[in-house]
This record gives structure tokens, C-alpha cells and sequence, in this order.
């Protein structure tokens, strides 16, 4: 294996090999750790261990992006890439973020994700097939919400074991959780108020959603996490913040985009998910001040309406594009992009490992699901 002679961490033509291996270690903790954890609930009663059954096959897909920047922010502080502390935290991260994916659809009211059942549709199904009393759908929001709030408590069980001896992580994560229930509040907040308030400020709430509902704790709080669990400085840990923050919220800028354009064959959404869910993302805001009166009339009073017809996703989506409000969201990722990488270059780790970070975040924001 290829090492820097002076700290002993893998080399650049390591770096796949390494990050594979990271994701494989998560995984296997998280395949151990919910296991238990179904021994647990299933010494309770058999028909609670299907809460743990949903939760672990949704942890089975994803990009693994949160564990990977507190893994590359960790190394690039000084850890060891055999350390189990910063597996750990990886598996506390996708824990967090399975929670946060579970709240997120059913306040959404999505219908899938990674190309299945969303998981309170999941439920809703159980109970269709079971044959059970009352309403099935009413089952399925509850059951989804018991599942995301076992997440976060598995999620915190899982990161507690690493803290003791490393205090700063703790605020960290703990500031990540307040985020992004605060980020969250504000997206449903903007879903319902936002029409009242006009358009003029839209693009900065709608920012201001992107950053702490999703880039702060998708990029920037994995990375300072990472960072501090191997000791790092004060300085460092303000240079990693210069570069994930805006890497964060051109990946959420994109997550938007294909919301609304994505290919449902490689998204495992619906095209034009976003526009049926009523999800007032930049790319709305910047269409209420570049589209005529006509069509933002339309906006308004189409975005997200229960009886939405695929004709009318179609035509919004067309108006995005043909407004210029898809190009200034694509305008916004670059920007962001070229910040976050500028930021990169003067990041103090090693070449091979700012080089591993600039891989992991334009692989993030270039991604097509």
C-alpha cells in the first residue's frame, strides 16, 4: 500500500480502495448493530420487529455521503483510517439520516424512495394486506412516525459510545439534530405561508431552507465532525466549513433539480415529484421573479394542489425552463461549486486527501440520482 512516509495514511491511488472499505465497515456495523437491536424489540413482541426490518432495508441503499466527509474530514485531521470511532459515527450519521428521510416523506406525503415504498406507505400496506381494522393509511403515518423516531434514538444510542472522550463532536452533532429540525419546520412553513409572503425574499428563504434543512448536516457537520473526533484545530475545522458548506448546498441545489427534471428510471421518483408535493425550492423562487404575472399566477395557485394533473407538472416544468429559473439554479450550483472548490485549495491536509474530497463532492453534486 501507498503511504505518505510522514503520517502513515494511504496514498492517493488508495483512496477508492480506502472510502470502499469505510463503506463496507459502516455497513456491516449498521447490519450488526439493527440486528441487536431486532433482538431486541422481537423479546418485546414479533410484530414490533418489523420497525427495525423497515428501517434496515432503507439503510441498505444511499450514497453512504455523510459517513464518507466525516471519514475524508477525519483523515485528513490525523486519523487512523482503522479506527472504529469514526465508524461508528458513519453508522450514527445514516441512522440520523434514515430519520430524517422517514419524517421527511411522509410529511411530503411521498409515495417512494430509492425506488420503493416510502415508509409509511410500507405500513399502509401491511395493514391492507393484514386485513386490519380502522384506516390503513392513518396506520401507515403512524407506524412511519414510530420508525423515524426509533432512528433518531438508535442514532444517538450508536453515537453516544464515542463521546465521552471527545466533547467537541457532541455539540456538533447535537447542533446538526436542532438544524435540521429547524431547516425542516421551515420548509413546511414556506409550503404553506410562502404564497402570502410574495416573491421578493423567496430565493433567500428558500436558501436558507437548502442550508440548514439539508447542507449543514449532508456536508459541513460530517466533516467538523469527522474533523474533531481526530483532534482537529480550530483553523482546520473553519477551512473544512469553507469548503463543505457551499458543496452542500449546491448537492441539495441539485437534489432539487432532480426533483423537478430527474429521471424517474434513475431517481426512483416520479418526474416532477417536487411539483406535485408543493416543495418550494429555489428553483420556484427564482421562477416568481423571472416568469411573467401570468405564469407565476400559476405557480401559485398550481404548486403542489391535491388534484395536480400530469399535464400541468409537463407545462411547469416547461415554464421553469423556459423562464431561465432552471439555468439560475444551475447558475447558483456552479457558483457554489467554484466556492466550495477554491475553498478546497487551500484546505491544510495532505494533496491525496484534498484530492478524496474534491472526488466526494462533485461526485455529489454531478450525480443523476
Amino acid at each position: 500500500m501507498m503511504t505518505d512516509s510522514a503520517t502513515g495514511i494511504p496514498g492517493t491511488t488508495d483512496a477508492r480502495a480506502l472510502s470502499a472499505d469505510f463503506a463496507t465497515r459502516v455497513e456491516d456495523l449498521l447490519d450488526t448493530f439493527l440486528e441487536e437491536q431486532r433482538e431486541i424489540l422481537a423479546g418485546i413482541s414479533p410484530a414490533a420487529v418489523e420497525l427495525v426490518s423497515a428501517i434496515k432495508d432503507l439503510t441498505r441503499g444511499g450514497k453512504r455521503l455523510r459517513p464518507m466527509f466525516a471519514f475524508w474530514g477525519f483523515l485528513g485531521a490525523g486519523g487512523s483510517p482503522d479506527s472504529h470511532q469514526i465508524v461508528r459515527a458513519g453508522a450514527a450519521l445514516e441512522l440520523f439520516q434514515a430519520a430524517a428521510l422517514i419524517h421527511d416523506d411522509l410529511i411530503d406525503r411521498s409515495d417512494t424512495r430509492r425506488g420503493q415504498p416510502a415508509i409509511h406507505r410500507r405500513f399502509e400496506a401491511l395493514h391492507r394486506t393484514e386485513g386490519w381494522h380502522r384506516d390503513a393509511a392513518r396506520f401507515g403515518e403512524a407506524a412511519s412516525v414510530l420508525a423515524g423516531d426509533l432512528c433518531l434514538s438508535l442514532s444517538e444510542q450508536l453515537f453516544s459510545t464515542i463521546i465521552p472522550a471527545v466533547p467537541g463532536a457532541r455539540t456538533i452533532f447535537d447542533t446538526m439534530r436542532t438544524q435540521v429540525m429547524a431547516g425542516q419546520y421551515l420548509d413546511v412553513l414556506e409550503e404553506s405561508a410562502g404564497p402570502s409572503y410574495g416573491p421578493a425574499e423567496a430565493v433567500a428563504r428558500a436558501r436558507t431552507i437548502v442550508r440548514y434543512k439539508s447542507a449543514k448536516y449532508s456536508a459541513e457537520n460530517p466533516i467538523l465532525l469527522g474533523g474533531a473526533l481526530a483532534g482537529a484545530d480550530r483553523g482546520l475545522l473553519e477551512a473544512y466549513s469553507r469548503f463543505a458548506l457551499p458543496m452542500g448546498e449546491a448537492f441539495q441545489l441539485r437534489d432539487d433539480v432532480l426533483g423537478v427534471f430527474g429521471d424517474p428510471g434513475i431517481t426512483g421518483k416520479p418526474a416532477g415529484d417536487d411539483l406535485r408535493e408543493g416543495k418550494r425550492t429555489e428553483i420556484i423562487a427564482h421562477a416568481l421573479t423571472l416568469a411573467s404575472p401570468s405564469e407565476q399566477e400559476f405557480i401559485q395557485q398550481r404548486l403542489g394542489a391535491e388534484d395536480l394533473a400530469e399535464a400541468e407538472v409537463d407545462s411547469m416544468r416547461t415554464l421553469l425552463e423556459s423562464c431561465g429559473a432552471l439555468k439560475a439554479t444551475e447558475d447558483s450550483i456552479s457558483a457554489l461549486t467554484a466556492q466550495g472548490l477554491s475553498a478546497l485549495e487551500l484546505l491544510p491536509v495532505l494533496p491525496h486527501l484534498r484530492e478524496a474530497l474534491r472526488v466526494l463532492g462533485l461526485a455529489a453534486i454531478e450525480r443523476k440520482s
